[in-house]
């Protein structure tokens, strides 16, 4: 299985061609957090230490949803459109049209994670132990979940409709199990080991170590290694489901 550098990155720059020049794209990327992060802050003005973990935990929950959507309606638009049958009569093969994907996407949460860190930092007086590099890589992770698991329900979709539903089936579980709604030690142990098989609790967990302790920890590495383990796992089953078109 080979990869082609100059083939992915020409995908992944058309990709942000694209999205550059569409206003609502980046309207969603830059303010839907933002707004989100805003309100949640009202919210929650009342409880200090409240408001700081359920701001934390929204930066690895608010990137996936959106970067799902972005990916999966985006992957299954070029579909229909007939782009992607074109781009793989090219010696382009799936792999490099997913990285590319998932390389322009990822950009796109990179940029939404930074814009929706900093904005929690300096504007809404997020306070966490950790340093804000951490925050910031750890968050990109749950952009990165969204993007993988996005372009693998645009792989397996007929339309984008269809892939538009796959994502509350796949994401309103986890984000109702991942401990944004109360610690996961507190569930039933059924509901405690279906949230261990789900992605975004240990994006969730790495980010929660981070602010607790002004240094990483053990377990802070290992969820984030469980969490880069789901993404590769996600885009490597998306590389093998990718049709050509959409009948």
């Amino acid at each position: 299985m080979s990869v082609h550098l100059h083939l992915l990155a020409a995908t992944a720059a058309r990709v942000l061609r694209q999205a550059r020049h569409d206003r609502r794209t980046l309207a969603i990327v830059l303010l839907v957090p933002l707004v989100l992060s805003f309100l949640l802050s009202e919210m929650f003005d009342e409880n200090a230490e409240l408001l700081d973990r359920v701001l934390l935990q929204m930066l690895a929950v608010m990137p996936l949803i959106l970067m799902f959507l972005l990916a999966a309606v985006g992957m299954v638009r070029e579909r229909t459109s007939g782009t992607l049958e074109r781009l793989m009569t090219t010696p382009a093969g799936q792999v490099d049209v997913i990285l590319g994907y998932a390389a322009a996407f990822g950009l796109l949460a990179l940029v939404q994670v930074a814009v929706a860190t900093l904005f929690s930092y300096f504007v809404l007086d997020m306070e966490v132990a950790g340093s804000l590099w951490l925050v910031l890589l750890t968050a990109v992770f749950g952009g990165l979940l969204g993007v993988s698991m996005g372009l693998l329900a645009a792989s397996v979709s007929h339309g984008e409709f269809q892939a538009a539903q796959l994502m509350p089936a796949t994401t309103i579980p986890q984000i109702v199990l991942c401990g944004l709604f109360g610690p996961r030690d507190q569930m039933a142990d059924w509901l405690y080991w279906l949230s261990s098989a789900f992605p975004l609790t240990y994006v969730v967990e790495a980010l929660e170590e981070v602010g607790r302790y002004a240094e990483p920890t053990s377990w802070y590495w290992i969820s984030l290694g469980i969490s880069v383990a789901f993404v590769l796992a996600l885009l490597i089953l998306a590389s093998a489901k990718l049709r050509r078109r959409t009948d």
